[in-house]
């Protein structure tokens, strides 16, 4: 009697197994079958496999439904959270680990969420440190060859400005509408300065504040990768071995990751005025 109940008892825990083991796992196709073009995602949103390891779709961000086909952007430490619903496929992005938030601009974000600043930049919360990427990529490479004094000018209803070269623009009435208007510029400087974004021009390029000391570009395939790395950071001990970190996209994705190396100011073994006596 007792052994029967036993078996009665583990029976639905199997078959309850079974059946979240065939939802999880059979949406995966037996034979990969992806469209022809990429799919265009979002500025700041990269490519992924999806949970099959097929076809590369566009990464779901913190706080975004997610399933097999439709991961999480672990580039950023998120991952899928199914919650305690047993046979799940649906859940929610969230932080792999719990990370630090970050302050910006009077606004805190949390580990792993992006967000726009200004119609510039998008930024990425890493760990308590804040990455951006421009979004105008032009603002930040040289113009054409031959082009005669080269300048960038606001186009009316769009946020990145254009390089225009005096051989191929005639200054008419109508083109007063092209040149940059001081107050908006002003203005926009403002929000650049207000969320550390600081805009340095030097040779005509304007480069972030946070990626001005190292700052190149790389051919990804077809794509440019604008390469950004932050200084490394504080060593996080006085004395002894601590950590060090910082920013970057220096990788074959060209995605911003949180990169750590051990440091060491000086040893702990022996206080400071000991030498003293």
């Amino acid at each position: 009697g007792e052994v029967n109940q036993r078996k009665m008892f583990l029976f639905p825990l199997i078959v309850m197994f079974i059946t979240s083991y065939d939802l999880v796992f059979s949406s995966c196709p037996t034979r990969c079958e992806c469209p022809m073009e990429l799919p265009k995602c979002a500025p700041g949103v990269g490519l992924v496999l999806d949970g099959c390891g097929c076809c590369k779709v566009c990464a779901r961000q913190l706080n975004e439904d997610c399933s097999q086909t439709e991961p999480c952007d672990h580039t950023k430490g998120l991952e899928c959270n199914f919650g305690a619903s047993l046979g799940a496929t649906r859940g929610i992005c969230r932080a792999k680990t719990e990370g630090r938030p970050c302050e910006y601009n009077s606004r805190i974000y949390q580990n792993g969420e992006s967000f726009q600043p200004n119609c510039k930049h998008q930024c990425t919360c890493i760990d308590g440190a804040v990455g951006c990427i421009p979004l105008c990529p032009q603002e930040l490479s040289l113009p054409t060859l031959g082009c005669a004094n080269p300048r960038l000018v606001k186009v009316p209803g769009q946020c990145c400005e254009k390089w225009v070269c005096d051989d191929n623009m005639k200054l008419e009435p109508s083109d007063k509408l092209l040149e940059k208007d001081a107050l908006l510029d002003d203005i926009e400087n403002d929000l650049t300065n207000a969320n550390e974004l600081v805009a340095n021009v030097k040779h005509g390029l304007k480069s972030l504040a946070a990626f001005r000391a190292q700052a190149e570009s790389h051919m990804f395939g077809e794509q440019k990768c604008i390469l950004q790395t932050t200084p490394w950071s504080q060593c996080s001990k006085s004395c002894g071995t601590g950590i060090s970190t910082r920013v970057t996209n220096n990788n074959a994705e060209c995605k911003l990751v949180k990169e750590s190396r051990i440091c060491e100011v000086r040893p702990c073994t022996q206080s400071s005025y000991s030498s003293l006596k």
